[in-house]
């Protein structure tokens, strides 16, 4: 029997940087990953897959616009096959990439499935048995299938398909207003497929904030998406001929044919199979495995980082929660655990959706007495020129001396912009110390000065400073 000081189940994000980290403290270290092709969720069917065909599909839309900006492009369309064929050739590169770490020798790649057999033995596919002193479980997610009348026998697509599509189609009901659901669902009415997104709670991404979801369906239903909210869905059937989708809204109850069913109504943890029960390790009713702030699970040598125990199915949160895990598990001294004050999230929507730190419905929560302030992207010169008017700039700081405590942009290039916030946020630093920085005219990232200007002359004993706020046009 093989025995490790440090065992990875799982070769994606979670587990490869897991081992990385053993290995390099001179552990001996194996990971264990039976998947057809290595690489994980991010690289195989999650983020750059899907940041490669929704860039595609923004470059389409601006070429389709192109009258708004005095030129004349005649005849842009999605050529599906060599769309594909980008997406293939780039993630052929993240992909040997990944599989050139995973075979450095630095540890031993196990091809293959694994379960628990007790608390510190692995029992792999072929039957053979592995013994470990520290195991870390990064196994990731799947799509789920929540008990919705009729979609468990209904044939439908998963993000794996939308993904892999080399055709467009002629019409989509989508399920779901999560991330990926409003990503995917702009990615197919961009391409040129007609779209019903259908979502139960009353506002597309109910994680992030009424305001924010609201300018996000504003522009979908202005690309032509037809958007349902608040809805129960009574009844799915699917045929040959397509898939027919009967719903409650209000007091209306209303049917919506199409030509496929996008089920995008969330994932689950993949955990199932694992023998969890065997090793003693805990999990919620949905599997997702429960730990403490340093990743380990009930059983103290187990841990478990990324989507398979959350909080956040975010791949920057579980590369921090397995490095973490990692120095724990080999014994370092001083650690922190990850900070959730400081979490990042962007959704690639157009307009982008991105967050940093503390929301509003948090600071509330715990009776933070804050700032807000915000400036809308229509009244910004950069983006007024760019032709990119959805959104706004939101900014929240401590009431008191006025020190960041999160920030939200819903606009043209969010996920870039929100990193203007990101070493300050870390740094405990003030809109005082931002509004230092000189920021250059005319440029997208001059907008957050607005709100940082508005908040810093609210604050108690505003001194006059010698910034000043940039032209807005």
């Amino acid at each position: 029997m093989l025995s490790y000081d440090f065992v990875a189940i799982g070769g994606g994000s979670a587990g490869f940087n897991a081992a990385r980290i053993a290995a390099s403290l001179g552990k001996r270290v194996a990971v264990i990953d039976g998947a057809r092709e290595l690489g994980g969720l991010c690289i195989l069917r999650g983020c750059m897959p899907s940041k490669t065909l929704i860039y595609s599909a923004e470059v389409l839309h601006l070429a389709r616009s192109a009258r708004d900006f005095g030129l004349r492009v005649r005849g842009a369309a999605a050529d599906m096959a060599e769309v594909q064929a980008r997406k293939r050739r780039i993630i052929a590169e993240f992909t040997s990439d990944r599989l050139k770490h995973l075979k450095s020798g630095k540890f031993d790649l196990i091809r293959s499935h694994a379960r628990f057999a007790d608390a510190h033995t692995l029992v792999l596919k072929d039957g053979s048995k592995i013994r470990a002193k520290r195991i870390i479980i990064g196994t990731g997610s799947r799509v789920s299938v929540p008990p919705v009348p009729g979609l468990a026998s209904s044939s439908f697509w998963t993000s794996d398909d939308v993904l892999s599509l080399d055709f467009k189609p002629r019409s989509v009901i989508v399920l779901g207003g999560g991330i990926v659901a409003c990503e995917l669902a702009q990615y197919l009415r961009r391409i040129g497929a007609r779209v019903c997104l259908i979502q139960r709670s009353p506002d597309l991404l109910r994680e992030h904030s009424r305001e924010a979801a609201a300018v996000v369906r504003r522009a979908f239903e202005d690309e032509g998406m037809e958007v349902h909210t608040g809805t129960q869905v009574l009844g799915i059937r699917t045929s040959a001929k397509g898939a027919w989708v009967r719903f409650k809204q209000g007091r209306r109850t209303l049917m919506r044919h199409a030509q496929h069913l996008f089920n995008a109504l969330g994932r689950e943890p993949a955990t199932a199979g694992l023998g969890l029960d065997a090793a003693g390790v805990a999990t919620a009713s949905n599997g997702r495995i429960l730990t403490n702030r340093w990743q380990q699970s009930g059983v103290p040598h187990i841990y478990a980082a990324g989507d398979c125990c959350g909080p956040h199915e975010i791949v920057h949160v579980a590369i921090q929660q397995a490095e973490l895990a990692a120095r724990h598990a080999c014994g370092l001294k001083g650690l922190k655990p990850v900070d959730h004050s400081l979490l990042l999230g962007v959704v690639f929507t157009d307009p982008q959706v991105a967050t940093l730190g503390l929301r509003e419905r948090e600071l509330a929560e715990r009776h933070v007495k804050y700032i807000a302030a915000s400036y809308p992207f229509n009244d910004h010169g950069k983006s007024i020129l760019m032709n990119a008017n959805y959104g706004y700039v939101k900014v929240l700081a401590e009431a008191r001396k006025g020190r960041l405590l999160g920030a939200e942009i819903v606009g043209k290039d969010a996920g870039e912009l929100i990193h203007c916030f990101s070493t300050p946020l870390a740094m405990r630093a003030t809109v005082h110390d931002m509004l230092r920085a000189p920021w250059y005219h005319p440029t997208l990232a001059e907008i957050v000065t607005y709100p940082l200007e508005e908040i810093a002359e609210a604050l108690p004993h505003a001194r006059s400073r010698s910034t000043k706020r940039p032209l807005r046009h």
